[in-house]
C-alpha cells in the first residue's frame, strides 16, 4: 500500500500546549517520525501544530474523525490535503455517500494541487467501547469498498479483518501499551508484538510515552519490540 513495507510507530500528541508537543517532537524525532494530532491540540492551535511538525521534518496523522454531511466532509478533506498531512480519519458510520465524497475530494486535490493525497483511514468502533467482531467487519468492508485506504481497529479485530477482506488495505491500531495489563479508558489494547502479529501497519502510542519519566528511553524500548531487538 503506497510504499508501506513495515509497521511504523505513531506518537499521539495528546497534550495541552504546542510547547509540550514541540518538546516531545524535539526529543523523539527522528526515532519517531509520524505524530498524531487530535482534536485536543488542533482545536487549541489549528494548522500551527502541523506547520511545527513539518518544519521538523515529521509526518502528520490528523485524527479529527470527520463525521458530517458529504459536502462538509469533502471540503474538510480537501483542506487537510492542502496542509499536506500524511493521513486522516473519518467515521465509517457517516455512511457511503460521505465516504465516497471524501475519496473523490482527496483525489481531486492530488490532481489539481499536484500533491500526494492523504491516506484516508476509516474509524470502525472506538477502542473505549466494546465491539462485536461482526460490527467491525461490516463497517470495515463498507469503508474499503468506498475507496478508503485503511481502517482503525483494535488488535482484537485486525487479524480477522485481514482474513475477511482480501483488498490491500492499511490497519491502524491505537491503544498500544508496554504490556496488556494497563488499559486506562481503552478496553481493547495491545502490546507492540501483539499488534504486529495481528497485521497492524501503524501502531498508535500515547500515554506510555507521554507519561514516561524518560519518553525517549520508553520510545526506544517500544521500537526495540517492534524490530525484534531486545537487550
Amino acid at each position: 500500500m503506497r510504499g508501506l513495507s513495515s509497521s511504523k510507530v505513531v506518537l499521539a500528541l495528546d497534550v495541552d500546549t504546542i510547547g509540550e508537543a514541540k518538546k516531545l517532537v524535539d526529543n523523539l524525532y527522528p526515532k519517531i517520525n509520524i505524530f498524531k494530532v487530535g482534536s485536543q491540540l488542533f482545536t487549541a492551535y489549528g494548522p500551527k501544530v502541523i506547520e511545527m511538525l513539518h518544519e521538523k521534518g515529521a509526518q502528520v496523522f490528523l485524527d479529527l474523525k470527520y463525521f458530517d454531511i458529504p459536502n462538509t466532509v469533502a471540503k474538510a478533506v480537501a483542506a487537510a490535503a492542502r496542509l499536506k498531512v500524511k493521513m486522516l480519519t473519518l467515521h465509517i458510520s457517516g455512511g457511503k455517500e460521505m465516504l465516497e465524497a471524501a475519496v473523490v475530494s482527496a483525489k481531486e486535490q492530488e490532481k489539481t494541487s499536484k500533491i500526494n493525497r492523504p491516506l484516508l483511514i476509516g474509524v470502525t468502533v472506538l477502542t473505549s467501547k466494546n465491539a462485536k467482531a461482526e460490527e467491525v467487519i461490516a463497517l470495515a468492508k463498507m469503508g474499503i469498498n468506498c475507496g478508503l485506504d485503511g481502517i482503525v481497529c483494535s488488535v482484537n479485530e485486525a487479524a480477522i479483518l485481514r482474513s475477511k477482506i482480501k483488498n490491500d488495505f492499511i490497519i491502524v491500531t491505537p491503544g498500544i501499551r508496554l504490556n496488556d495489563s494497563v488499559k486506562d479508558d481503552q478496553k481493547r489494547v495491545a502490546t507492540v508484538s501483539q499488534a504486529v502479529r495481528a497485521g497492524s501497519n501503524f501502531l498508535v502510542i500515547g500515554r506510555p510515552i507521554l507519561k514516561a519519566k524518560d519518553p525517549l528511553l520508553t520510545a526506544e524500548e517500544l521500537l526495540g519490540d517492534l524490530y525484534g531487538r531486545r537487550d
